[in-house]
């Protein structure tokens, strides 16, 4: 019998999943697919003279999130800003910014603190709560998504959703599994910071649920999915210099481990407990 192929519509956005242990590896991995596979589509943030994003839909397995080493050297911002992105999301240290800054939202506000008509919802808590009454349950999950607010809003929040599951492993004993859904992201400049917050969030529920139910809870994989994964036009030529990287440098010189790193997050914890307001980043 003659195979049968399938055939793809020129119109269809592609979809990539790409897998690994460690965030740098399949942060890596993620951009190469996107830029060799990703069709061209315009932004809404494009200039007249840009070409076309490299777009697709991004499927990202971490089946190792805290193995080192942890960071990538091609960070858009310096350690510093990383830990202070960290502690906004998962701390809320500048939630004081919404409304000022041009911050209309954070995700730490929406997460912990989602205002409904009766009230305010730490979505977080509920979760971890969930997880400690019922491990395996398939409602642990929080969003961030405000229809009332974002759905005219020109800046509307690219995290729309996290969930969570436990599952008891006879080896490894209670572990955590989470995923997350993106609306969309800046696949080069912004994607790593997302995973490594949002990695440490996972690190914080485990840890909660563990505090709750009197039994160590272990990390497990990790999946992060969006649905724009892009690399902008407007910068080409400089993510041709991070490809160009990939080829000359090994893995170890393109990353750091948290060892090298800590010195450099424990200078920007102390100026930020002496001024919350050091760095503006979002």
């Amino acid at each position: 019998m003659e195979e049968k192929k399938t055939e793809f519509s020129s119109g269809d956005i592609p979809v990539i999943k790409v897998e690994g242990k460690g965030l740098p590896e399949v942060w890596e991995k993620s951009l190469v697919e996107t830029w060799e596979k990703g069709v061209g589509i315009k932004t809404q943030y494009d200039k007249p003279n840009d070409p076309s994003s490299k777009d697709c839909t991004m499927i990202m397995v971490f089946h190792d999130p805290f193995i080192e080493p942890r960071i990538h050297r091609a960070l858009p911002t310096g350690l510093d800003e990383l830990e202070t992105y960290r502690q906004e999301v998962v701390l809320g240290i500048h939630d004081h910014w919404i409304g000022t800054h041009g911050w209309s939202y954070s995700y730490h506000d929406r997460l912990f603190n989602y205002e409904t008509k009766e009230g305010f919802l730490n979505q977080i808590k509920i979760m971890i709560n969930n997880l400690a009454d019922c491990y395996y349950t398939r409602r642990a999950e929080s969003i961030t998504w405000d229809p009332e607010k974002d759905a005219e809003n020109h800046e509307p929040p690219c995290l729309q959703r996290i969930w969570c599951r436990i599952l008891e492993d006879p080896q490894k004993g209670l572990v955590l599994n989470m995923n997350t859904h993106w609306r969309s992201r800046d696949a080069y400049k912004a994607a790593f910071m997302n995973v490594f917050a949002l990695t440490d969030l996972m690190k914080f529920i485990a840890n909660e649920v563990s505090k709750i139910i009197g039994k160590p809870v272990k990390i497990g994989r990790y999946v992060d999915i969006s649905d724009s994964y892009h690399i902008y036009g407007s910068y080409f030529n400089q993510f041709k210099g991070f490809l160009e990287t990939l080829k000359v440098k090994t893995f170890k010189e393109r990353t750091y481990t948290s060892e090298f790193a800590e010195p450099f997050f424990e200078e920007i914890r102390e100026k930020l407990l002496k001024n919350p307001d050091h760095i503006f980043h979002k």
